[in-house]
């Protein structure tokens, strides 16, 4: 595998399809945004905060994506590319404005995002005949998010960069439901119920799954997953800790204690760690408990992308744990 920082023709451990975007962050914890008078500024876009959680645990890792013609576009493809993610495939459309999220904090468990961004974002216009197919076809693995078949011609492109992989090894499918971005849940689950024809791995908390598979009980969703063909079906289940099933293996993993400061990107640090222990055949269950106590340090940071642990600090906190 090669280092995190080579931006040469070899394939990706890792490449991620999706949004990047702005995340305005108050710099004050517990107040209400309308009364916040310091803010932080910070790369955001789930799929490009995997590549950076990805990047922290040494994978050569990159994003395709599409900015906004704007100094916001400027800012997030120069900080992928300080945060060690090959950004090649981030180019910016005329015209559009990158997306801007802010977030209020109100720990422990209210993190609402308000999205400002144009009618469509500039991610949804990623057109299937802009994908390097070769490259996502050598990539190891391949993360993509349900938001993304949200809206043509982004739709397409998914299904292109799938069809191209042809349901190999370590195509992921984060079930990453936002209903601000749906005409109504039954289309996202429509457009769920093709997309889990062509992937290998599927991720996503209890109402992701009810979304994807009308099951929130955790084992019935992991087993409609699997019937679906995919072969790791991982079920975040909160306070609950994370299920992850196979045909042959189930693994439940008890979530690590941490003291929350900002939730909102423990799912993709969480995320950037599967991957990661994914690609380097690691059993399921440290696979899993390396990518619990990764997403439990995100949440007790205040950013997103810049708040990506080390597999060291990774390793050092499931030590505290006796995992």
């Amino acid at each position: 595998m090669t280092g995190p920082h080579r931006h040469d023709d070899e394939a990706h451990d890792l490449l991620t399809l999706g949004r990047v975007g702005v995340d305005i962050y108050p710099l004050q914890g517990g107040v209400r945004l309308e009364d916040v008078t310091t803010f932080g500024k910070f790369l955001g876009g789930s799929p490009a905060n995997v590549a950076v959680a990805a990047s922290r645990h040494g994978l050569r890792a990159g994003v395709i994506t599409r900015t906004g013609e704007d100094p916001f576009g400027v800012f997030a493809k120069r900080e992928l590319e300080r945060l060690g993610v090959d950004s090649r495939f981030t180019t910016a459309v005329p015209g559009a404005r990158t997306t801007v999220a802010f977030c209020e904090i109100l720990p422990p468990d209210d993190f609402p995002l308000y999205f400002y961004r144009d009618a469509v974002a500039p991610d949804l216009t990623i057109d299937a005949g802009d994908l390097d197919l070769h490259a996502i076809t050598s990539a190891t693995a391949f993360w993509a998010t349900v938001t993304g078949l949200s809206a043509e011609p982004s739709r397409a492109a998914h299904h292109a960069a799938w069809d191209a992989r042809a349901r190999s090894e370590l195509t992921i499918l984060d079930l990453d439901y936002r209903p601000s971005f749906w005409g109504d849940p039954a289309e996202a689950s429509r457009e769920v119920e093709r997309a889990l024809e062509k992937v290998t791995v599927a991720v996503g908390n209890l109402e992701e799954c009810r979304i994807a598979v009308g099951e929130s009980d955790p084992h019935r969703a992991a087993d409609a997953l699997l019937e679906r063909g995919i072969r790791l079906a991982v079920v975040k289940q909160g306070p609950r800790g994370v299920l992850a099933k196979t045909v042959d293996e189930t693994v439940e993993v008890p979530p690590t204690p941490v003291d929350v400061v900002n939730g909102l990107g423990a799912g993709d640090g969480f995320g950037g760690a599967l991957c990661s222990s994914l690609v380097r055949g690691w059993p399921l269950e440290r696979c899993i408990a390396f990518a619990s106590a990764a997403g439990a340090i995100v949440a007790s940071r205040l950013e997103c992308s810049t708040a990506m642990p080390t597999t060291a600090e990774v390793e050092s906190i499931l030590a505290q744990a006796g995992q």
